[in-house]
């Protein structure tokens, strides 16, 4: 095998001696039988004959391993001495580049005393020559004629005809005024002169767009007491033509954008300009548009909409304008906007409180108008003598069959409205955004909670709570003898709805404007007070109705209820719920979906479980009334099924229960005597006392006969 064959298995990427040894035994078998018994004898020759090869490559790669050795040896010195020199030659440039430093610093030094020298000599002569140059002008001018100096004749020599009558009106100032009367007086108007022949140049540039021209021009004019003069034409040119449109806020910004890129190339203090600009926009343009939108306050809603908008447009304006430079004074455009609005403001709260309660008065009136209802004042709430007026009609009623009192339920109408109820809310929503804006920050939770208080005034008491107290005079009273209706439900629905609305507004809209003040803790008490109130007349009104309700059902079963129903005479009963029942529960199942709308949650649960305790009540005390043969049991069973299923739907425990226990009586009453100590003793019956049970045992006709006294 060549050498060279095992370099290319060695040079691979990935070398595996393993490997190797294996291609090379596989060469060396290769061409010869397997069987043969020779066949090692070849390997080990192979081997041999390889190792001897490698050895001969180890000593040949070592030897030029050493060759190459020498000769980076030899390179490595040959670098170091090059690099020696270069760094004796970088020392001697370096103190080359240190001696032309101190050279060139040197003259340097001497440069700046020979200019010093020429500049004080140059000065004093420069200053002389413009001296002498001002004298020959203010000769001129000492016989009090007007100078016919060429450089006052030649338009195209304005500049520095500018210049000399600046400095000579700064000399003739100084001067005695008896002696040189003529002479200022000469010189003022020549100043007025020229000042004049700048400002109308400075105009003219300003119409052609010359900003080079303007800028030299105002730069001169800054020197000159027409400079604000200046600054008023170039203000006025720019309003010319600008500020056309019916709505001038939309045009101020562009304006000042546009504005601020021409005054801050022109004129040498673009600050103080930018400043003069805007308030001559906002006193000339702005406080003009303002009036004029806000002199009528005939329409109140109209005004106060619109000092809303402008108010909070020239907010807007001095945020968008605060990005410019206008002077060291951060609440120039505050100032500007309270000298504006200060007589506006000063009486907002005033006509907010008054148009808020024109609006909410004619809304309810419009309102009550439309139903054909004229008010009534009512006496009072819960515990008052109408409360006690009507128990007393309650209780002539029960014993009498008479009834004196006199219940107007006014056609189901409940007098109240959610769409009225949200056109106030809405009002008052605007009212809390306009006080948030137009309030001044000490001011502002006392105005909303005076606002709050119109609102409670109108929304809560002049209608919700008017709408409840007749909800209440118009419960029919437990003794009626007519089906009841219960459109006191109904209230109850459409005062949560609207507590809801109002709630939200609280949240939303006054909280924000009081948190973190006094005044919060008085809007929470005002409202907790409100809704304490509302609460105990719509429990009460709860009461009312399910007391009703139960008299009803009372009335229904007194007057359907037959007592062949339970104890039939000849013949057998048929096992099927009596008519009593049955009109019963299809009554209570259309009240139960009334009742379902008109309330959710906790409040669904509780009204349910209180008129299922006094259905059962009512039925209990029925059944007491009556004597059951077995074949009437059975019908008293289905009944009782009846009543069940009518309540299972509302998913009450305590009612389910109830009416699990009564129904398990009720089998009482069918049982054998040896089998009525057994269902005593049963889950739903073993806490039941005795008593009671034995109570109930005595309605069986068999009660006697059948001597039931001691089965249980």
């Amino acid at each position: 095998m060549s050498v060279m064959k095992f370099w290319a298995d060695m040079e691979q990427d990935e070398y595996d001696p393993e490997e190797f040894v294996e291609r090379l035994a596989f060469r060396a078998r290769s061409g010869s039988n397997s069987a043969d018994l020779g066949e090692a004898q070849n390997l080990h020759t192979s081997f041999l004959q390889a190792i001897k090869e490698l050895k001969i490559m180890h000593e040949k790669q070592e030897a030029k391993c050493k060759e190459l050795e020498d000769k980076s040896r030899e390179e490595e010195r040959a670098h170091w001495t090059r690099v020696a020199a270069l760094i004796h030659r970088n020392k001697a440039a370096a103190a080359t580049y240190k001696s032309l430093d101190e050279k060139i610093n040197s003259v340097a030094g001497k440069v700046v005393y020979l200019g010093d020298q020429l500049e004080s000599v140059n000065t004093p002569r420069a200053r002389a020559v413009e001296a002498l140059r001002l004298i020959k002008h203010f000769d001129e001018f000492l016989d009090g004629e007007t100078s016919v100096s060429p450089v006052f004749m030649d338009k195209s020599r304005l500049y520095e005809a500018a210049d000399i009558i600046q400095k000579l009106n700064l000399i003739g100032q100084e001067l005695p005024e008896k002696e040189f009367s003529h002479a200022r007086r000469s010189i003022d108007a020549k100043y007025n002169e020229i000042e004049k022949a700048l400002i109308e140049e400075f105009i003219k540039h300003h119409r052609s767009d010359d900003k080079v021209k303007m800028a030299e021009l105002a730069v001169i004019l800054s020197h000159f007491r027409g400079y604000n003069e200046c600054v008023n034409a170039f203000i006025e040119q720019i309003q010319l033509t600008s500020l056309r449109g019916k709505d001038p806020f939309k045009d101020i910004v562009p304006l000042c954008r546009q504005s601020w890129d021409t005054i801050s190339q022109v004129f040498p203090s673009p600050s103080n300009v930018m400043a003069k600009f805007v308030l001559n926009i906002y006193y000339v343009k702005l406080k003009e548009y303002i009036t004029d939108k806000l002199q009528d306050k005939n329409d109140t809603e109209k005004y106060l909409k619109n000092l809303y908008f402008l108010y909070s447009q020239t907010i807007k304006l001095n945020s968008d304008l605060s990005n410019y430079n206008l002077g060291s004074d951060h609440l120039f455009l505050s100032r500007l906007t309270k000298d504006i609005f200060s007589r506006y403001l000063e009486t907002y709260i005033n006509i907010e409180s008054r148009y808020l309660n024109d609006r909410a008065r004619t809304v309810l009136q419009k309102y009550y108008e439309n139903q054909g209802h004229q008010r009534k004042q009512m006496s009072g709430g819960v515990g008052t003598v109408q409360e006690l007026k009507r128990e007393m009609h309650g209780l002539i009623a029960a014993r009498t069959n008479f009834n004196l009192a006199e219940i107007l339920d006014y056609g189901g109408k409940t007098f109240l409205s959610d769409d009225i109820a949200i056109m106030i809310i809405q009002e008052a929503r605007e009212a809390f955004r306009r006080c948030q804006v137009l309030s001044k920050p000490s001011e502002l939770s006392s105005n909303a909670m005076e606002i709050f208080n119109i609102l409670v005034s109108y929304l809560l008491h002049y209608h919700v709570d008017y709408a409840v107290e007749l909800g209440l005079a118009g419960i029919p009273l437990p003794e009626t003898k007519v089906p009841p209706e219960t459109y006191f439900f109904d209230i109850i629905r459409q005062t949560n709805t609207i507590i809801f609305l109002v709630d939200k507004l609280f949240s939303d809209s006054l909280v924000p404007l009081v948190v973190s003040t006094s005044k919060h803790a008085d809007c929470l008490q005002t409202k907790k007070n409100e809704w304490e109130k509302l609460e105990s007349k719509l429990d009460t009104g709860l009461d009312r109705s399910i007391a009703t309700i139960a008299g009803w059902i009372k009335t229904i079963l007194t007057t359907e209820q037959k007592k062949t129903d339970y104890n039939p005479q000849g013949g057998e009963a048929i096992a099927v719920a009596s008519g009593a029942c049955l009109k019963v529960v299809k009554w209570i199942a259309e009240l139960t979906k009334k009742i379902r709308d008109s309330l959710d949650g906790r409040n669904l649960e509780w009204v349910l479980q209180e008129l299922g305790i006094r259905l059962h009540r009512t039925v209990y005390e029925h059944l007491m009334q009556f004597q059951f043969a077995s074949a009437g049991a059975m019908t008293l069973i289905c009944d009782m099924q009846e009543y069940r299923k009518c309540v299972s739907d509302w998913k009450v425990g305590t009612v389910t229960a109830l009416f699990e226990t009564l129904h398990a009586m009720c089998n009482l009453l069918i049982l054998p005597p040896e089998n009525l100590r057994g269902a005593a003793m049963g889950d739903q019956l073993a806490n039941m006392d005795k008593g009671i049970l034995d109570n109930w045992l005595q309605l069986r006709v068999d009660y006697k006969t059948a001597r039931l006294a001691n089965c249980l």
